[in-house]
């Protein structure tokens, strides 16, 4: 994974590279480089580490007018300047940018070796920049080269090429990995991602898989892998330029956790219909009938997408009386998956650009399915692939841990599964109790966050373990395995996740005094089952940390949390704000690099 920059027009392109790769550190941050394109030369800087490394080894001014970046998150070859991007071939006269994983590399290097190429790093990245300039030599023509060399590669892409001999002209191509092209007045830019362009232009051209396009300050051409040209005419995107300041917060992630209010609230605006006691969707693109023609609905997703997917289809069962579960979707197209047409798919991504859960998409699609997107970047890849969906609206999140689209994952899911629930059984009454909840939602979400400095005690009193159980039933089992996620991303302590009923089948072995749970335990029917598997973990001397409903325990944990009761369909939300404040005062105390952990990138779109 990685950030993708180009500039190509009459102003200095260092400056703005840069600037846009500071919108894209946070998809990827082990080394950064940037390609200058100068008269008949191409200039290229190259840094491992952070985008500052890069900053202090470039010169203080350049005279060139188009360039490429990248900020990178290492797949092939460990993170050292030697493997960072841009990469070159040997007489270094083509600079190439490349995210993705090309899969057939090392018989392609092996090729390109038997004709003389030599090599000078690790990385696969490399070998497509050989290939480029070695079809280059056939006629000199940069855009039909890299296709040439593009229908003899196996893998994904996003990339973005130049030439010495081609002043002023990038081409790029997409497959897999998202491309986007803006287009400015005599003078165009590319990215990875949309919030890069933000500052300089809202028109821009979405490159579908199999595409490719070369980019002048004046002039695009997009065309397919067999060299047909496309008609492409500019889209308007709407997204916030808001992404590079933490504001009065330290840090990223503490920003997200409390902007959650601020976004459950843009979530249910002009959802929620009380006259009816159910919610309104208007990107769906279903009808009541065809909704309840499905008699199944399935949840696809990654990491916290999985997670958020899995509490999602217990909400959906629970209130809509429909049989609901969650898959890993990268998982789900490589067991030649049953599609069958009275089944609705869900694709959770908060980028929409995750690799995997595209892939089951359009797994699903050619098999006849119906898919629905559930995505907070409006314009990403699943989104357009989908066609129709639930936008999150929680505005733009750069911490790599994912904290309000967690949030407003879990709401929209409740949306749904009232809206569902109100088409099929579920009583006026009970609508109603569920709109209430959901309207008290970001009042209650923040009175939470305002009780931070009580789960910053907890946080530091276990800082120093390293390891920790993360326990609960239902519901509350999905929570644990996102406070377990949560905690092992940003602080590095070792934590797992169980239902609280499997710790005596054999996790129970490994509780001892140097081993908290944390257990999350709602004042619901298993709460005296709850309570017994606390009694179970202190009897062994495990401390045991609960995040409880006010008033449900007393003496039955070292430590607890209380948090005030809302609706069996809004506890989730609630129960989960403690959990991500534990993980950012656990990471802070441990001197972590919270926003962006260690080996792991934001948008991950290679498998």
């Amino acid at each position: 994974m990685c950030g993708i920059v180009g500039y190509t027009g009459a102003k200095p392109a260092m400056p703005i590279l840069m600037a846009g790769l500071g919108q894209l550190e946070y998809r990827g941050y082990d080394s950064a480089g940037l390609a200058l394109q100068r008269r008949k030369d191409i200039d290229i800087i190259r840094a491992c580490g952070r985008l500052s490394e890069l900053r202090d080894a470039l010169p203080k001014r350049s005279a060139a007018n188009a360039g490429i970046g990248h900020t990178r998150w290492a797949t092939h070859g460990e993170p050292s300047v030697n493997n960072a991007h841009p990469h070159s071939d040997a007489a270094g006269e083509l600079a190439l940018v490349h995210n993705g994983i090309i899969e057939n590399a090392s018989e392609l290097k092996a090729h390109l070796a038997g004709l003389g190429v030599s090599f000078h790093t690790d990385t696969d990245s490399e070998v497509l920049a050989a290939l480029i300039h070695h079809e280059y030599q056939a006629d000199q023509d940069l855009l039909a080269a890299t296709r040439r060399a593009l229908t003899r590669t196996v893998g994904t892409w996003g990339i973005a090429v130049m030439h010495k001999d081609h002043k002023g002209e990038i081409v790029t191509a997409r497959n897999g990995s998202p491309v986007i092209i803006g287009v400015g007045e005599h003078e165009m830019f590319l990215a990875s991602d949309a919030q890069a362009l933000v500052p300089y232009t809202r028109q821009v051209i979405y490159l579908e898989d199999g595409e490719l396009a070369r980019i002048t300050a004046r002039s695009y051409e997009v065309q397919d892998l067999h060299a047909t040209r496309t008609e492409r005419l500019p889209a308007t995107i709407d997204i916030e330029a808001t992404l590079a300041s933490t504001g009065e917060h330290a840090h990223f992630t503490l920003k997200e956790i409390y902007e959650q209010p601020d976004a459950l609230r843009r979530l249910m605006s002009g959802r929620l219909d009380e006259r009816f006691a159910t919610a309104h969707f208007g990107g769906l693109n279903l009808t009541p009938k065809e909704l309840l023609g499905f008699k199944r609905i399935k949840l696809l997703g990654c990491g916290s997408a999985l997670i958020s997917a899995s509490i999602g289809a217990a909400t959906i069962e629970r209130l809509a009386r429909i049989p609901a579960d969650a898959e890993s979707a990268a998982e789900f197209r490589y067991r030649n998956p049953i599609i069958e047409t009275d089944t609705l798919y869900f694709a959770v991504s908060q980028s929409g650009e995750t690799f995997d859960s595209l892939a089951a998409v359009q797994e699903i699609q050619r098999k006849g399915g119906t898919v629905l997107g559930v995505v907070n970047v409006v314009g990403s890849s699943i989104a357009r692939q989908c066609g129709a969906g639930m936008y999150l609206h929680a505005g733009p999140e750069v911490a790599v841990v994912s904290t309000k689209t967690f949030a407003s994952t879990l709401a929209a899911f409740t949306l749904f599964a009232l809206y569902l629930a109100r088409m099929r059984d579920l009583a006026p009454a009970e609508g109603s109790r569920v709109i209430e909840a959901l309207q008290g939602l970001p009042d209650l979400v923040q009175s939470l966050v305002e009780k931070h400095e009580t789960y910053k005690g907890i946080a530091e009193k276990y800082a120093d373990f390293d390891r920790a159980y993360f326990v609960g039933r239902g519901e509350g089992y999905g929570l644990a395995q996102e406070g377990a996620l949560k905690l092992k991303e940003i602080s590095y302590i070792h934590a797992e996740a169980y239902p609280a009923s499997e710790l005596k089948h054999g996790p129970l072995a490994l509780i001892d005094p140097q081993t908290p749970t944390f257990a999350v335990v709602p004042d619901d029917d298993l709460l005296s089952k709850n309570r017994s598997t606390l009694a179970e973990i202190r009897t062994r001397k495990g401390p045991v940390i609960a995040i409880c409903h006010e008033g449900t325990l007393s003496d039955e944990a070292d430590d607890i949390i209380e948090v005030p009761r809302s609706h069996p369909a809004t506890d989730p939300i609630a129960l989960l704000i403690p959990l991500q404040f534990i993980a950012y005062y656990a990471a802070l105390a441990r001197g972590c690099d919270v926003d962006k952990p260690r080996n792991l990138a934001k948008s991950v779109t290679v498998e």
